[in-house]
């Protein structure tokens, strides 16, 4: 399973890593999800959900 928000959506990004002598390496930003427990269709779940998510109200947890 890839880390990506079950709400939101939200997944890793690509950029690059620029040095002082402007050289370019390819990164990536990770996005910051917890494994948590919500109800989907009335039944626990366990998914990844985004800590902008779960900061704004948008789910609950179990």
């Amino acid at each position: 399973m890839s880390r990506k928000c079950f709400i939101t959506g939200k997944s890793p990004k690509t950029g690059n890593h620029v040095s002082h002598a402007n050289n370019k390496n390819k990164r990536t930003w990770g996005v910051n999800v917890q494994k948590v427990r919500i109800l989907v269709d009335g039944k626990p779940k366990r998914v990844y959900v985004s800590t902008r998510a779960l900061k704004s109200g948008k789910v609950e947890r179990v």
